[in-house]
């Protein structure tokens, strides 16, 4: 069973490594841009670490107001259902958005009273360090690729794993 681990499979070859994701998918591009077989390429973050962002308070108002638009949408799609089976019926669409809102409105109260935190956040798992692997028969080329576009490595260590 294979769980994806960088270990397995064909040794890989530490092409470069970053302090940032977007800096790693850069090398990515730049190979694939030079018709590299990018196949090969694995990026592996290390050091992971969870990471909330705190996006405000969340108060009643805010929870009434998600409530009431997630409710709305999901109307607007059983609405739109009934409207594609008995197209006939188009006040089917504006009863289900009404009633969606509604029961939106009431789970969000109820969402609202059981919460256990009064703020939002958007967690994400990030890395210390990310680091560009190649398949071992394929780290020539791809130095040589990064070589002729130019690229400056940043701690660039080159070592099987």
């Amino acid at each position: 069973m294979s769980t994806g681990r960088a270990e397995e499979g064909p040794h890989k070859v530490v092409l470069v490594t970053y302090g940032s994701h977007e800096a790693a998918q850069h090398i990515v591009d730049v190979l694939a841009e030079q018709k590299f077989p990018v196949e090969h390429v694995e990026i592996v973050g290390t050091g992971l670490r969870l990471q909330e962002a705190v996006l405000g308070r969340l108060t009643l108002g805010r929870t009434l107001a998600s409530g009431a638009v997630t409710g709305g949408w999901i109307g607007l799609m059983v609405g739109v259902v009934f409207l594609i089976v008995s197209p006939w019926a188009a006040a089917s669409v504006i009863s289900a958005v009404v009633l969606g809102i509604v029961f939106g409105l009431i789970w969000a109260v109820f969402a609202h009273t059981w919460r256990r935190r009064s703020f939002v956040a958007v967690p994400a798992v990030v890395a210390d360090r990310y680091q560009v692997l190649v398949d071992a028969p394929f780290a020539e080329e791809a130095r040589r690729v990064l070589a002729a576009a130019r690229v400056a490595p940043a701690d660039s260590a080159s070592r099987p794993l």
